[in-house]
């Protein structure tokens, strides 16, 4: 299984403003976790395409992701906004979003195997490689089977491993793709938990590169 960390570094974003925070709230309970892209211009940004063929930007300047890991689960829930007040107007069945400032352009959700954090405190999961990735026009498809049963069939995953993952990934399906809306409405809704606390002075939660590099320039 892959160790992957919160604030995405295998994505470069080990410079970018990242808040990782626990939150208990009626709509959400777990840790939330969101990353700026504060830069990036047209030859920094990365699209994906929807099953219909049209592109959906996933980095780029002024772009947002939140993560979110709820409590007694197996699963990362990664919601990848455009700009706020934004959608990419090539997408022409991106449907009216629950809120007009905060428009996803893709739901990405790591199904895992295991939570922690590391030396420099940012928290980490094991990916159990089955995903699941939800579209703001209502489709949905299931992403990286073959990887989930390489690795069942190698014996790196144990029997009770992969058919949790399968369990895993029917929930999802079960939750939160049948009705989208519904998911949008609470992701932008938990989404402005974490910005209000940002905006009472959340600290910015600093990896190792981060804390590296301040110490070279004396800061």
């Amino acid at each position: 299984m892959k160790h992957k960390r919160l604030n995405r570094d295998q994505w470069g974003f080990q410079y970018y403003p990242y808040y990782q925070m626990r939150i208990d709230d009626d709509l959400f309970h777990g840790m939330a976790c969101l990353i700026r892209n504060t830069d990036g211009e047209d030859g920094e940004r990365n699209y994906w395409e929807t099953p219909a063929g049209e592109r959906m930007q996933v980095t780029g300047g002024g772009m947002t992701w939140l993560a979110l890991v709820p409590d007694n689960t197996r699963r990362v829930i990664t919601v990848m906004y455009y700009p706020d007040g934004s959608h990419d107007l090539e997408r022409k069945q991106y449907p009216v979003p629950a809120s007009e400032k905060y428009q996803p352009s893709v739901w990405y959700i790591d199904i895992t195997d295991g939570f922690g954090y590391d030396e420099d405190g940012i928290m980490f999961f094991m990916d159990k490689y089955l995903d699941v990735i939800l579209f703001p026009e209502g489709s949905f498809k299931i992403d990286d089977r073959d990887e989930l049963d390489r690795a069942y069939e190698s014996g790196e995953l144990s029997r009770e491993q992969y058919e949790s993952a399968l369990a895993e990934g029917d929930e999802i399906i079960r939750e939160y793709c049948g009705d989208v809306r519904r998911m949008d409405a609470w992701c932008a809704a938990v989404r402005q938990l974490a910005e209000d606390r940002i905006a009472a002075g959340e600290p910015i939660t600093m990896c190792r590169e981060v804390r590296e590099w301040k110490e070279k320039q004396g800061k």
